[in-house]
């Protein structure tokens, strides 16, 4: 018998020697193929591109399988630093990177289980796999994560393994990371992270799509539990402070259905980004874009083309019983001075159709061309006080005889530029246009910034072309701005995640027209909004504008400007039906009206520069013309016109 036990002994003691080496050899083996540990030094994880507005509202953050923000461990909640460790990893600040106590456990767990069941993983193991290893349960891999750790160990202080875990570790709806897991859930950084939701946090760990509490709420707050228990267990927190913390009410950040905000302008930038830099670099660089929107602006706008589209199913249009019959809309603002596009909506619902009528729409302008016009026969010699005759006419032309007609077919005899522009009235412009040549007014039009194919036809100044807002606003911004133009854009700047820049735009003002002739023609507008169809637009401030209506109904426009801001509306249907007798003077002037008077609520009246070297006088007029017009207005028996010296 004891010869039997000395046999077993021995050939017990040889199977464990040979294990040893077996394991020993293994361990020497992995040790070779294994990743340098210096390689987290160089280790660029994907990280989320922040696309934000002027006024500092996060508009977008890109990213695909990873949403990522790495943060230094001194902008992370110190609780949640307790909680994480207190949870998992209670010896964290004793061991080497390895917990014997916990891998026999996990051992003899596995082999009651005969299968991996526990892990027994330390934090720093957690974070050897999430660097550098597949998520496979192999004895080869748990050899290989508990080298590293005990590498990471060695290499690392402790508060520099817990920084590079709480930056890797996933949270859930593609959420890496505590900064996005605490944006993400609770809309807040993870510095700001309470005792409650640090717990709610903490206890997803082992398993971030099951104890989601937007996807169980009730699995989410047991698991909250747990943690705050652990917690009094370890003595981190008091039973009471435990007991407040469960019975807090749980702020869930809102989800949207809308990946961004101001998604006609955010899809606007991402496409520049995807173009400047490419499609994977935008997704995982961790880059942050500083656009020329203000977001404050933007909800204005959304608000007010939810509102007509809304109220587009009833009668809207002054002295109208029928629907107006129009399902889409668009508001865009740029600041003249600078370029900044600083409004985008492009549309009445973004998830019904991404396509932007601000940048992609080409509709045909109608009137709001005409200011075009008048600034070339300005330049020609023409003056607001010169009359043309208000009449029929038939030209003819290569296609055959052309007559055009006025919005209400009434005439008014010899009438002035001025109250004509007012007036809109068709024939004088037409007119003005054959006079001086169609030619001259594309010119015109390409110096503002015009740059779709425009023909030089007699129909010209009725906007038989069709063109984007984004030209148009930005052509009437050259008006605001004395003649000097800035191309408009949306990005201000761009940085690396570490805050390097990459990019900045410079905004150069180039003087495209002569300054005296814009003031005056600018001079002329101001009475479109005072005395003709503008009216609906009227702010009480020095502003100027021009209403535009298209044949059929088919566009109408508003686009007004003050010294500081330029701003163009716009309603219609995508297959191009026509509305029912929806003018530029009616809706679009009031959605104007009711974006402007929010928008420039915090910006001080001024006033715009008169013509220099020339002198205002006082003109008497005798309207021969005909009150009717696109909208109500009021007459005045004397205007102010300038003449040279």
């Amino acid at each position: 018998m004891t010869h039997f036990f000395r046999t077993l002994l021995t050939y017990g003691l040889g199977l464990g020697i040979a294990g040893g080496l077996v394991l020993w050899g293994t361990v020497l083996y992995l040790g070779t193929t294994l990743p340098d540990i210096d390689s987290i030094n160089t280790y660029i994880p994907a990280e989320t591109t922040k696309i934000m507005s002027q006024d500092g509202v996060i508009l977008a953050e890109l990213h695909r399988e990873e949403n990522r923000i790495s943060i230094p461990i001194d902008k992370i909640s110190p609780i949640l630093q307790k909680t994480v460790v207190a949870m998992e990893d209670s010896s964290f600040y004793d061991h080497n990177g390895l917990d014997y106590f916990g891998i026999l456990r996990a051992i003899y767990k596995d082999v009651l289980a005969g299968s991996f069941v526990e892990g027994g993983s330390t934090l720093t193991q957690q974070l050897a796999k999430n660097l550098f290893f597949t998520r496979q349960k192999k004895i080869t891999r748990k050899i290989s994560e508990a080298i590293m750790a005990i590498r990471i160990e060695n290499h690392y202080t402790k508060t520099e393994i817990l920084e590079m875990y709480l930056n890797q570790v996933y949270w859930g709806h593609n959420a890496y990371g505590i900064e996005s897991a605490s944006r993400y859930y609770f809309g807040k950084t993870a510095q700001e992270l309470s005792l409650s939701e640090s717990a709610v946090l903490v206890g997803m760990l082992s398993g971030p799509e099951l104890y989601s509490p937007y996807r169980n709420f009730k699995a989410s707050k047991n698991r909250q539990r747990l943690v705050l228990n652990r917690m009094v267990e370890t003595g981190l927190i008091t039973r009471e402070q435990a007991d407040d913390a469960y019975l807090q009410e749980l702020k869930l950040r809102e989800r949207t259905k809308l990946r961004y905000k101001a998604p006609y302008f955010t899809s606007y930038i991402v496409k520049q980004l995807v173009a400047m830099y490419g499609e994977e670099a935008i997704y995982t660089s961790g880059m942050k874009v500083y656009t020329t929107l203000r977001y404050d602006y933007q909800k204005v706008a959304e608000a007010v083309v939810e509102k007509y589209v809304a109220e587009a199913h009833g009668p809207l249009e002054l002295g109208s019983t029928a629907s107006p019959n129009f399902s889409q809309a668009a508001i865009l603002a740029i600041d003249p001075t600078n370029g900044y596009i600083v409004t985008m909506h492009g549309g009445a619902d973004f998830l019904g159709n991404m396509f932007n009528r601000t940048t992609q729409a080409m509709r045909q302008p109608g009137s709001v061309f005409k200011p075009f016009v008048y600034l070339a026969a300005l330049a020609k010699g023409y003056t607001p006080n010169s009359h043309i005759e208000d009449s029929p006419v038939t030209f003819s032309t290569f296609q055959g005889p052309y007559s055009p007609k006025n919005y209400t077919n009434d005439y008014s005899g010899s009438i002035t530029l001025r109250r004509a522009l007012e007036k809109s009235v068709n024939t004088v412009a037409i007119k003005l246009n054959h006079s001086i040549g169609p030619e001259t007014v594309v010119a015109t039009a390409r110096k503002l910034g015009i740059t779709s194919k425009i023909r030089p036809v007699l129909s010209l100044p009725l906007g038989a072309n069709e063109v984007t807002m984004l030209e148009l606003v930005s052509a009437y911004g050259v008006l605001a701005n004395e003649g000097y133009r800035v191309e408009p854009f949306g990005i201000i700047r761009i940085e690396d995640r570490d805050g390097v820049e990459l990019y900045r735009h410079h905004p150069a003002q180039a003087q495209v027209y002569d300054a005296n002739l814009i003031s005056t023609l600018v001079d002329m507008m101001k009475g479109v909004v005072i005395n003709g169809t503008g009216q609906n637009a009227r702010l009480p401030r020095p502003m100027a504008g021009k209403t535009g209506t298209t044949s059929d109904y088919r566009d109408a426009w508003f686009i007004g400007f003050i010294p500081q801001l330029v701003a163009g509306t716009w309603v219609g249907n995508d297959d191009n039906s026509p509305m029912n007798k929806i003018t530029g003077g009616g809706i679009p002037a009031l959605m104007w009206r009711d974006f402007m008077k929010e928008a420039v609520s915090d910006i001080p009246p001024r006033d715009f520069r008169p013509p220099r070297g020339l002198r205002p006088v006082i003109v008497d007029k005798t309207r021969k013309e005909s009150e009717a017009s696109e909208a109500p207005k009021k007459s005045t028996d004397k205007v102010i016109e300038f003449f040279g010296e």
